[in-house]
C-alpha cells in the first residue's frame, strides 16, 4: 500500500494528436464551441443529473454546481485541451490534467463514468448548436474528448494501482476524536482512520463525505493539517453544505467517509532536504496546506530557507497563526533561515512582492506554493511574472479553493 502519487503526464499529453482532417475541423470550430460553451455545459449537467441523479446526490458537489464553478471548469479544461491539440504554441495542459486526475481519484471516479459524461455532453452540444454540428464536426470533437478522457483514465488508473486499491476504492471510515475552535470562523477536526493516511504527503487533501438531511452524501476536499498512522486533522471554515454539516452536527464519536490523501500540491524533495528555498503564500483558510508543509519540514530536521507570506482580513481571523508561528520557531531553532510576512486587509495592507524582493525577504530560485482565493492568487501570479527576472522561481505550484482549472493555464 502506498500513497496516491502524481502521475507522469507531460509526455503523454504532448504526444496526443488529432488526425489532420479533425485538426482542421477543430481549429475552425473552436471559436464557435468556445463562444457557446457556457450555454452547453449547464444543459449537459442538467441532462446528466436527470438520468443519473446518484451523481449529484453522492459525487458532485451541489454548491459548485449552483455557483457555476464546476461548469466553467469543464468548459475550460476541454477548450484548453483542444487548443493544445491544434496550436503547438498553446500552454501544455499537464498541470490542469494532473489536478483533475487527483480530484477525480479523491472522488472515486472510475473509467465507466467517462462514457456517461460523453453521451450527455455531446447531446448538449447538438441541442445548443443544432445543424452547425455536422457529422464531421461531431466526429472531430468526439476525438478531442476521448483523447483527453483516455489521458485522464490512464493517469487515474496508474494512481489507483500505485495506491494498491481497485479503481474507486478510496473511501474509508473516519471517526471524529476531537474538535477545537481555532477562531470564530475555523474549527480543527481530528479523526481516527486507517494507517494508510500516514502515507500522505505534505500539501495533500482528503475528501470528506457527510450524509445531509435530505439523504444526499456530499463531498468536499480539505487540506491535511496533520497526519499519522492513527489518523489525520483538517481545518474547516464555514462555507457550503459539507462544512456547515461538520461544524453544526458532527460530534466526537461520529463517523464520516474520508478518501485516501490525494493532490499534487506537494513539497519538492529538494525543499524537504533543505537544498531548495521555499516560499509559502496563502490567504484565509489557504494557510491549511502550508501548516502541513511546515510540519513536514520540522519533522525532516533539515535547515531550509523558508518564507511564509499570509494575507487575511484581520489578525483575529488568521486562524492558524499560532500553529504557524510554532513551526517557524522550531525551524529557527534547527538553524533554518526563516521569514514571516503577514498582511491584513482591514488595515489596508496588501502583499507586495516587489517590495519584499527589494528587502531580500523572498529568496531567489525558490519553489513557490500558493493557496487561497482566486483574486488573491491571480495577483500573486501577476507579481511573480513581473519579478521573474529578479526572483527566478524554480517552480510555482498552485492550489485553488474552487474548481477553476482555467486559472492554472493563465
Amino acid at each position: 500500500m502506498s500513497t496516491i502519487a502524481t502521475p507522469v503526464l507531460s509526455d503523454s499529453v504532448r504526444s496526443s494528436h488529432l488526425t489532420s482532417e479533425h485538426e482542421a475541423t477543430v481549429r475552425a470550430t473552436l471559436p464557435v464551441i468556445g463562444a457557446h460553451i457556457n450555454e452547453i455545459t449547464p444543459i449537459f449537467y442538467n441532462r446528466m443529473f436527470a438520468e443519473h441523479p446518484e451523481l449529484i446526490r453522492d459525487t458532485f458537489n451541489r454548491g459548485n454546481q449552483r455557483s457555476g464553478g464546476q461548469q466553467k471548469a469543464l468548459a475550460a479544461s476541454v477548450a484548453t485541451f483542444a487548443s493544445m491539440l491544434v496550436d503547438p504554441s498553446a500552454p501544455d495542459p499537464v498541470a490542469m490534467l494532473s489536478r483533475i486526475a487527483h480530484k477525480h481519484v479523491s472522488l472515486g471516479i472510475t473509467a465507466d463514468q467517462y462514457q456517461i459524461v460523453h453521451d450527455h455532453l455531446f447531446a448538449a452540444i447538438v441541442e445548443v448548436l443544432g445543424e452547425a454540428v455536422t457529422p464531421e464536426v461531431a466526429e472531430a470533437w468526439d476525438e478531442v474528448y476521448w483523447l483527453m478522457a483516455e489521458t485522464l483514465i490512464a493517469a487515474e488508473s496508474e494512481m489507483y494501482r500505485a495506491a494498491g486499491v481497485e479503481p474507486g476504492d478510496v473511501f474509508r471510515d473516519a471517526v471524529l476524536t476531537d474538535r477545537r475552535d481555532l477562531s470564530d470562523m475555523v474549527t480543527e477536526f481530528t479523526f481516527s482512520a486507517p494507517e494508510e493516511f500516514a502515507l500522505a504527503r505534505a500539501g495533500q487533501y482528503v475528501s470528506i463525505g457527510v450524509v445531509l438531511a435530505d439523504g444526499a452524501r456530499q463531498l468536499r476536499q480539505y487540506s491535511l493539517v496533520d497526519w499519522s498512522s492513527e489518523g489525520f486533522s483538517i481545518a474547516v471554515q464555514r462555507d457550503g453544505e459539507v462544512s456547515a454539516a461538520l461544524l453544526d452536527a458532527l460530534n466526537v464519536g461520529d463517523r464520516v467517509d474520508a478518501t485516501l490523501p490525494a493532490g499534487d500540491l506537494v513539497l519538492d524533495e529538494g525543499v524537504v532536504a533543505g537544498e531548495t528555498p521555499v516560499v509559502l503564500v496563502s490567504s484565509g483558510i489557504g494557510s491549511t496546506p502550508m501548516t502541513g508543509m511546515l510540519s513536514s519540514l520540522v519533522a525532516a530536521g533539515t535547515s531550509p530557507t523558508v518564507t511564509v507570506i499570509h494575507a487575511d482580513e484581520t489578525a483575529a481571523s488568521y486562524a492558524q497563526r499560532d500553529v504557524t508561528e510554532g513551526y517557524l520557531a522550531a525551524l529557527r531553532d534547527a538553524g533554518a533561515t526563516v521569514h514571516a510576512v503577514t498582511s491584513y486587509r482591514e488595515e489596508g495592507e496588501t502583499v507586495d512582492l516587489t517590495a519584499l524582493a527589494a528587502e531580500s525577504v523572498v529568496p531567489v530560485g525558490a519553489a513557490w506554493y500558493l493557496c487561497g482565493g482566486n483574486g488573491f492568487l491571480q495577483s500573486i501570479r501577476a507579481q511573480l511574472e513581473t519579478e521573474a527576472a529578479v526572483l527566478r522561481p524554480a517552480a510555482v505550484n498552485v492550489e485553488l479553493f474552487s474548481p477553476n482549472d482555467w486559472l492554472l493555464g493563465e
